[in-house]
């Protein structure tokens, strides 16, 4: 009893000390009319030891009280991770998946882990029947979840403190509360209806007469609490291999899915590593498949020969060039990236320097092409992101998603989180790489992103650790941002808040407020449409509510000579905060 009362006095500590925290956000206002910026924007936050940016202050600040009571980037991105699970529960938690990518200062080099689960075993074409796709919510949709395995192996091999003492603050939350903001209270109330048919989710994410919490209201998940609590204090086997995947899996066979027992206690976290490729003296770093980290790294090869600067920033020719590239670089994840071990293509062949120029062939600079087709040599037959830095140099890109919003809509009843919807990264289509199959990792969204900087020696040196949630958005967000920092000379924060092109299927095409409307009209005379109809409705309800589901919201961390630089995308309600 004494060591629970020192856990939660460390907890509370770690919470006030962060209240106290100061944190350097400026807000200034800009007309979006003729400007490249988004209308508000928020400055760059620069930091002399370390720094924490996520979409949500009580994050950034657990993340930051971390980092000033000495611990390292690894604990404070751990920390922020859970508290973000609790004050985002609709983009992230223990029920979903998680990448990660480290730059270690100690060993000098780049270190990845792919924290996804798989399908369960009781998972197969025949069981999901006639539909042609797997479902995007429901039982059905649920894939093993391996966000907690990733979090407590990074804290295992790299960081100093414990899994609890990095729950902490996340279980205090929770059980405590909290008061919803502003863009979290209305992504919330968007997903009433998903949540209303399952009694779990509607007792734990639905408040009053069953509706969302609304701005300000202030609220408390005690159930999820004491999930953490268990975790703990019994660790990560908890869930996989004890009590609570036991839990867990029960009750999703019981509503028709197919996890087992025995899924969760042979998952764990895989140490993988990571891909790249240059551009001008810096290199793009992604996780291997099974995510499609790669697509941004194909677009940015493909883009490479062009004089884009020369274009100018959000021009027509820019942007075509941009999405032309981005519509062959999906073709051939959409077709060739799944779970590795199945892959009939290896990634570098996807990226080497044959297959790039053949690619880069099919870009004409004046018309857009109709449609992408995967490359025939080659053919055989929704998150949360966080950045952090600490004085030692280390710094950490981080993600952590249930797939779509609030997952699979489930929650099993007492646990206080939502189970992942991953299954949707799932074929129905056989002989692919990511078709439904007992225990193959469905094809992933949710990507970190980090660039290196090749100094005089030759040598790579960390310079950038970045990333944007969106679903399929990301690869392409993460090619925007970059570009404009390395070609436009954006700082991080301005880099992030200028306005995007989202690319969806064929020719359609989404174009974010303040890229000038001759400039769009210029691309659809070139070929490019406007989104279809019905998703022109979804996307109005989606800008009128959050821009950052739509586009996409990033944090970003770059390194100076001394200190970083920080950015926390204003389309949403994050912050960097910086000591």
């Amino acid at each position: 009893m004494q060591g629970f009362k020192r856990f939660m006095l460390w907890a509370f500590g770690l919470l006030v000390l962060a209240a106290l925290t100061a944190i350097v956000v400026g807000w200034s206002y800009q007309n979006a009319k003729g400007s490249d910026y988004a209308p508000f924007q928020a400055n760059a936050v620069y930091a002399p030891n370390g720094v924490v940016t996520t979409s949500q202050p009580l994050a950034s600040q657990a993340g930051l009280a971390v980092l000033q009571r000495g611990g390292n980037a690894v604990d404070a991105a751990v920390t922020a991770a859970a508290v973000l699970s609790v004050v985002e529960p609709y983009m992230t938690g223990i029920g979903g998946d998680m990448f990660s990518l480290l730059w270690s200062e100690k060993e000098q080099r780049l270190i990845g882990i792919n924290g996804s689960g798989y399908a369960g075993e009781l998972m197969t074409m025949e069981r999901i029947g006639d539909r042609g796709k797997v479902p995007d919510e429901g039982p059905h949709s649920i894939t093993l979840p391996g966000a907690l395995s990733g979090w407590a192996m990074l804290l295992e091999k790299h960081g100093t403190l414990t899994l609890a003492e990095a729950l902490a603050p996340a279980i205090a939350l929770a059980e405590q509360g909290f008061p919803v903001s502003e863009v979290t209270a209305n992504e919330w109330a968007l997903f009433e209806s998903k949540l209303s048919w399952d009694p779990g989710a509607k007792a734990t994410f639905l408040v009053g007469d069953g509706r969302a919490p609304k701005v300000g209201e202030w609220f408390s998940n005690p159930d999820y609490a004491n999930t953490l609590k268990l975790i703990a204090a019994q660790g990560p086997e908890v869930l996989y291999g004890g009590e609570l995947g036991d839990k867990i899996a029960g009750r999703v066979q019981q509503l028709g899915g197919f996890l087992t027992a025995a899924d969760f206690a042979r998952y764990q976290a895989q140490w993988v590593e990571p891909l790249s490729v240059s551009f001008k003296d810096y290199r793009l770093w992604e996780l291997p498949p099974n995510g499609q980290g790669i697509a941004a790294l194909e677009m940015l090869k493909l883009l490479e020969p062009y004089d884009l600067a020369a274009m100018q920033h959000n021009s027509a020719a820019y942007l075509h060039h941009l999405i032309e590239a981005k519509k062959l670089a999906y073709a051939d994840l959409e077709h060739f990236v799944g779970d590795p071990d199945f892959m009939q293509v290896a990634p570098e062949q996807l990226l080497s320097d044959a297959v790039i120029a053949k690619r880069r062939q099919q870009i004409n600079p004046d018309t857009a092409m109709q449609r992408a087709d995967p490359e025939t040599s080659l053919t055989t037959s929704e998150t949360t992101y966080l950045s952090v830095a600490d004085k030692d140099g280390n710094m950490v890109s981080f993600i952590n998603s249930l797939a779509g919003t609030f997952g699979s809509g489930i929650v099993v009843p007492g646990t206080g989180f939502a189970l992942q919807n991953r299954g949707v990264g799932l074929s129905m289509q056989p002989g692919r790489a990511n078709s439904v199959a007992p225990g193959r990792r469905p094809f992933h969204t949710i990507i970190p992103g980090f660039v290196t900087k090749t100094d005089a020696k030759g040598n790579q040196q960390p310079w950038l650790s970045y990333g944007v949630v969106g679903g399929p958005q990301q690869p392409q967000a993460h090619v925007q941002v970059l570009l404009n920092m390395l070609l436009f000379g954006m700082d991080v924060q301005q880099a992030i808040d200028a306005p995007r092109f989202r690319h969806w299927e064929e020719n359609n095409v989404s174009f974010e407020p303040g890229i000038a409307e001759a400039t769009v009209e210029q691309l659809y005379s070139m070929g490019h449409a406007p989104q279809n109809p019905l998703m022109s409705t979804a996307q109005s309800i989606f800008l009128g509510n959050s821009r950052g589901l739509l586009f996409g919201g990033g944090q970003g961390v770059m390194k100076l000579e001394k200190g970083y630089v920080a950015g926390s995308d204003s389309r949403r309600d994050g912050v960097a905060a910086a000591h």
